[in-house]
């Protein structure tokens, strides 16, 4: 019980904060908002670096209060961030379509896989990990980190209705394509958009631009939704679409054998301990007497 507690608070505040770092300018004024991201972006990473770091240590000190085995799973969350890194220092280097990236479709198998604290670990470090790497680092930042953890946090909220499809294909004898693997890639599609118009929450206010594309203090929630939708679809609709065929294709390929390493790995990593009953002993043999 305590733990499910520590884990609901984790998810408000990793929720709340990152809500908080995008949303605050548009409670901003118009003028103060004009000065740009100098002014306010760059000056508020310090404390959202903070913020998310002790976001980060409070999971994994959570994590290793489990069962001893719970250290090699914190070990091998390491070594997914270092794989997933390198593949953004990849991507870096060579710049696939569009939006593609390899990178979340580990996050996404990892945070259904282990859970939703573990999720948000792989997703928030990879990009700090992979920033540091590629020289990415900046006032986006944590902005990044905050949207990826969502989306490794998020996942596992798909294993109840994989639980109904995958009774209900067992009970009728169906075979085909998994109904896990269809779930999980429609879930990668949703998040290819979703991501880009998160991120795109970080600079709009910002951004000086056509009447109809542009943020205006003071305007209403409906129309400030038209204008950012007319602004998402000029400039980020191709974008992340590219992004989200790439998580899709990813996860249709490669989704079904990459579920199966980690499951080997969670099964090696838990087991149960049941204490015997108070009283009982176990007789030694007797040896053979001579």
């Amino acid at each position: 019980m305590k733990s499910r507690w520590l884990s609901l608070a984790i998810y408000l505040a990793a929720t709340l904060s990152g809500i908080l770092v995008l949303l605050y300018p548009f409670f901003l004024p118009t003028n103060s908002v004009q000065k740009g991201f100098a002014t306010y972006r760059a000056g508020e990473m310090p404390a959202m670096m903070t913020l998310l770091l002790g976001l980060c240590l409070m999971v994994l000190l959570l994590e290793a209060q489990g069962p001893m085995m719970n250290t090699k799973l914190i070990a091998l969350l390491g070594v997914l961030v270092a794989i997933n890194s390198a593949l953004r220092f990849i991507e870096t280097a060579i710049p696939g379509p569009g939006g593609f990236t390899p990178i979340f479709f580990l996050i996404i198998l990892v945070g259904y896989v282990f859970g939703g604290r573990v999720g948000f670990l792989m997703g928030a470090l990879t990009f700090l990990v992979s920033a540091l790497v590629t020289g990415g680092v900046g006032p986006w930042l944590p902005g990044q980190m905050f949207t990826a953890g969502w989306v490794g946090m998020s996942t596992p909220l798909l294993r109840p209705i994989v639980r109904v499809l995958m009774s209900e294909r067992h009970s009728r004898s169906l075979s085909g394509i998994n109904p896990e693997i269809i779930l999980l890639a429609i879930f990668g599609l949703s998040w290819g958009f979703l991501y880009g118009a998160i991120m795109n929450l970080w600079q709009w206010p910002f951004i000086a631009g056509p009447q109809g594309q542009s943020w205006v203090a003071g305007i209403g929630f409906s129309e400030t939704l038209q204008r950012y939708l007319a602004f998402y679809l000029v400039t980020s609709l191709v974008w992340d679409a590219i992004a989200a065929t790439g998580n899709v294709l990813l996860i249709a390929f490669f989704g079904a054998p990459a579920l199966r390493a980690l499951r080997r790995f969670q099964q090696r990593f838990s087991f149960s301990y049941t204490p015997e009953p108070a009283g009982s002993s176990v007789q030694p043999s007797e040896g053979p007497t001579g």
